[in-house]
This record gives C-alpha cells, structure tokens and sequence, in this order.
C-alpha cells in the first residue's frame, strides 16, 4: 500500500500518534507514505522535526507570527514554510490520497472544507466541523468524488459495522462512553473540580480541550450530532452508554436483535489504521486484546443529572439548523474559560445552556455553497453571546 498524504494538525495527539502509526507500518514492510503537507500551531519544534523526518513538501504553522521560527528550523531542509490561518487552508487543498484532519475545534473547520474539496479520502477527527455543518461537508466530499472515513473510535467502530448498504436494518447505534474522570463523583466534588483534575483522563492521552469534553461528557453530545450526520440516523435511534474500560468502542444494534460491537485497546492508532487503509487492512505492531486478562466489561446508564451536555445535544440535534454549531461554539468558550480559572466546572453546561435559549431562532442553509462561511459566522455570533454569559457567572461568583 502506497499512500501520499496530509496530515492536519500533526502536532496534535492524533496527529501524532498518527505519524507513529505511518512510521511502524513503513517499518513492518506494509505500507509506504509520501507526506505532503504537515501543519501545527505553536509547537515549530516538533512540525520541523516532524516535516524533516518525513521529507515534506510543505511544513504549515497557524501562528503567523512563528513563520521564521519555522523557516530558521527547517533550514537546509528543502521543505517549504508558511503561516496563518489562510495558509493552513491553502495547504488543505492540494490534492493528496488521503488527508488527516485533526486541527482540535471549529478552528478545524475551514481546513476541513478545503481538504474535502480535493477528492481524496478525508479521515475526520475534528468532530466539530460535522456537528457545524455536517450534511453541507459530506456533500462536498462526494460531489468531489472522495470518501469520508470518520476517526473518533466511536464512529470508527459503527463505520466497520455499519450496513451503509442496507440502512434499514439498524435499529440504534450505540455510543459507549468511558464517563471521564468523574463518573462516580458527587456534584459537590464537581463543583470543586480543577483543571489539572479535569485533564487527567483515566484511559486516552488527549489534549487539554478534548479532555475536558470527556469529562463534562459534552464530547458524548458532540459525537451524538456527528453519528446522527455520518450515518442518517433521527436522535431517537442514537443511544450513550457508560462503559469504563473503553474496549468496547460502539455497537449497532440490528432490527433482529443481533448487536455487533467493535472492540480493542484504547489506542487511537487503531482507528486510525482502519480509515488509512480503508478497505483493506493495514499490518502494524498493533496492542492486541486479551479478554482473559482484563476479566470482565461493564455497563452503566449516563447520568444526565450530572451530566446535562447529553441532554443539551439532543435538544441541539432536535432543533437542527445552526443549533448543534450554537451548541459546539458555548461549549469550547466555556471549556476554555474553565481552563483558563474563569469558571467552575459545573457552570460549563450552564453556558451552554444559556447560550443556546439566547441564540434561538439563528439559522444556517447547511446545503448551501457557503455552508462553511455560514455556520463560521453562526460560530463567531455563538462565541460572543457565551463570552457575555461567561462574564455574568464569572461577575456572581
């Protein structure tokens, strides 16, 4: 297998974790790779390192104050350098087999539009450009002639069991959710929750952002909107269970009553095999499962009570129009706002909530040409309205 690729966002987790992936399938003989473009923000050290171990064509920082960092590391190189935000998406349209998209946020969003202008194989990890305008990028992908492989392990694992032939015989899919660092937690010990505490996932290493979405489980929400879009499916047949160990990573659930599970080690190299290689299967040094040592899986319904960003996505995903892009906007204000020691962790949802009751009746044309310009703007009006009930929870407190 040969792959010419881009990789956005490759300082990242995935991203990196998506190099390491490349980097043991080279070495095991089953696949080769031509990088194109590697893009990063302010980590130039690692996208330069990055960029010359791979011979790229093009290394991009979003910082654009950072371009002769960039430039100064990749001295002697022969990879070219740019910067901003308008380089990144540039970047994102030159045409390659396959494109990592993995930019954290709506910040994502423009250079996933781009990549999936060019007709390759568009592997999503940034769940937000689906949840902004999910119906708007599929149909992009395939007026192009690509294909969009989705890469959260969730969508991962109901994309590998999913009759997309034969929809109609799926009664529910299931999302299975780790419950985050918090599951078992009393709202007091909640409401006292730092961000260090919050950031200390118990089975994935992610990001800062991500990794508080997890532990409010807005990330869950977040990825009910995206399975609703990914696979045609109403929010009545899109369920959330709590499964702690994470080796179960989704189930479809058919009309008969069969339910097929994919299953692995929390690792997301795996589901990044899986959309790198799609159809086939791509040999690696891969963590295998071992049922007998791990002894026993379990089970637990959500608790929306502590956890109300489940049931803020359904009224988001009911609503549909702009509201699921309201929702994902109040939510990275208010995580970054938490992070940042500006709010409590409880009072994240409250933003959300807020937010959304002050932006109803916004709408977005999801089929629309500018789909992405639209739900930007929708984006830009969501994050101005959380800002301002941030301050008022900040000013109370």
């Amino acid at each position: 297998m040969h792959r010419r690729v881009s990789i956005l966002g490759a300082t990242g987790s995935v991203g990196a974790s998506t190099l390491d992936l490349m980097d043991q399938a080279q070495a095991a003989g089953s696949a080769t790779f031509e990088v194109e473009v590697v893009t990063g923000d302010q980590n130039i050290a690692l996208l330069a390192q990055q960029a010359r171990r791979w011979n790229a064509k093009l290394a991009v920082t979003a910082d654009p104050s950072r371009l002769e960092d960039l430039r100064d590391a990749l001295a002697g190189s022969g990879v070219e350098a740019a910067a901003g935000a308008d380089a990144v998406v540039d970047a994102a349209r030159r045409p390659v087999d396959w494109t990592m998209c993995s930019i954290v946020g709506a910040a994502g969003l423009r250079s996933a539009w781009a990549a999936a202008g060019q007709g390759g194989v568009l592997a999503l990890a940034n769940k937000e450009s689906l949840v902004c305008c999910g119906p708007a990028l599929m149909a992009r992908v395939k007026a192009a002639g690509g294909r969009l492989i989705p890469v959260d392990s969730e969508h991962s694992a109901i994309f590998q069991v999913f009759p997309a032939e034969a929809p109609e015989r799926v009664a529910r899919i299931i999302l299975t959710a780790s419950g985050g660092p918090f599951r078992q937690a009393t709202l007091a010990r909640m409401a006292a929750v730092t961000p260090r505490e919050a950031v200390a996932h118990p089975n994935w290493s992610m990001g800062a952002k991500i990794s508080v979405d997890s532990a409010t489980m807005a990330n869950k929400g977040l990825e009910m909107i995206e399975a609703a879009y990914l696979f045609g499916l109403p929010g009545d047949k899109i369920d959330v269970v709590v499964h702690p160990e994470s080796i179960i990573h989704s189930l479809v659930e058919m009309v008969d009553g069969s339910t097929l599970a994919q299953m692995g080690p929390p690792d997301m190299r795996t589901p990044i095999a899986c959309a790198l290689s799609w159809p086939d299967r791509l040999a690696w040094p891969a963590p295998k499962l071992d049922l007998a040592t791990l002894g026993r899986l379990t089970f637990e319904a959500p608790d929306e009570t502590r956890f109300p960003a489940l049931a803020l996505a359904r009224q988001a995903l009911g609503a549909g129009g702009a509201v699921p892009a309201v929702f994902n906007a109040a939510n990275e204000v208010a995580a970054r706002a938490f992070l940042d020691g500006k709010l409590g962790f409880l009072n994240i949802a409250a933003v959300v909530a807020e937010t959304m009751q002050r932006a109803e009746g916004a709408g977005v044309r999801f089929g629309a040409d500018n789909a992405c310009d639209a739900a930007l703007a929708v984006d830009a009006e969501a994050r101005k309205i959380a800002d301002r009930v941030v301050a008022s929870l900040a000013a109370a407190a």
